[in-house]
């Protein structure tokens, strides 16, 4: 299945979004610290219901912790930046659906790391500056998804 990260998030209701949204994919969320909540935050319970039980979530000290867990093949870091349209892609199981904090995204430092494959954008109108986190993720997660046949679901 795919693997979602989300580096250095800061808002807990995205993230507990987000742990909805993995539940209900089967898709695995990984968590790269520093978080800018606590993970029993009110507002992250609220947000992912009980779906907590339900998902796949890791928490990993550092960037360098998640990539030696993950031994990667594949990473696609989301940025408004990229020229790369998301659907232009073949999503496999086991890519890293990689996105970065709230607001600013994935800075110029982390989007050079060499894990990388390629950097990719949700097209949006001229004049937007972002996607919510959360409903980012889940437009790409959804197409991974729908591009692999809807594996496992009913």
């Amino acid at each position: 299945m795919f693997r979602l990260m989300f580096y250095s998030p800061r808002i807990a209701p995205n993230t507990g979004n987000a742990i909805r949204m993995v539940a209900a994919t089967g898709a695995e969320l990984h968590l790269v610290e520093p978080l800018g909540f606590d993970l029993s935050e009110p507002k992250l319970r609220r947000a992912g219901l009980d779906y907590h039980d339900l998902a796949s979530v890791t928490v990993h000290s550092s960037l360098a912790a998640a990539w030696e867990a993950l031994a990667p093949q594949r990473v696609f870091a989301f940025t408004a930046h990229a020229s790369t349209p998301f659907t232009d892609i073949g999503y496999q199981s086991g890519d890293v659906l990689m996105f970065g904090p709230e607001p600013t995204g994935l800075d110029a430092e982390t989007l050079a790391d060499p894990h990388i494959t390629e950097r990719l954008r949700i097209p949006m109108l001229a004049g937007r500056r972002s996607l919510n986190l959360s409903n980012a993720a889940a437009v790409v997660v959804y197409e991974a998804w729908r591009q692999n046949g809807f594996a496992g679901g009913v």
